[in-house]
């Protein structure tokens, strides 16, 4: 099992910035792609944005892209995201993920996961 931790959550201005971090421990070897979902209520959890650990390929949400930035760094096992350009409707639970494979990157309910971290995005 991998053991996460999210952390940078909090409460900023539309068209302000956040970045939040995730620290991966545990079997980590058995991490391929990690990911960031989030969930505002009475809404599903839905996909943001993932990396691959190898090669750092990154994916993102069409909702996200040009705004969210993903990145690693490897020798810290951890995970950031960068979120600028906020909006109100970007408020949610972030929860940090974990899969061993590409194919399962974008379900919103197989893998690892934090505790999650809020961000409010005031307006």
């Amino acid at each position: 099992q991998v053991q996460l931790v999210e952390s940078g959550g909090g409460l900023v201005q539309a068209g302000g910035s956040l970045r939040l971090s995730c620290v991966a421990s545990g079997r980590t070897f058995r991490s391929y792609v990690m990911g960031w979902f989030r969930q505002a209520p009475g809404k599903e959890r839905e996909f943001v944005a993932g990396i691959t650990w190898s090669i750092g390929s990154t994916y993102y949400a069409d909702s996200v892209k040009g705004r969210f930035t993903i990145s690693r760094d490897n020798a810290k096992n951890t995970v950031y995201l960068q979120m600028s350009s906020l909006k109100p409707e970007d408020t949610a639970v972030y929860y940090c993920n974990s899969k061993p494979n590409l194919a399962t990157m974008r379900d919103p309910d197989f893998g690892s996961w934090g505790q999650g971290t809020q961000v409010t995005v005031s307006s």
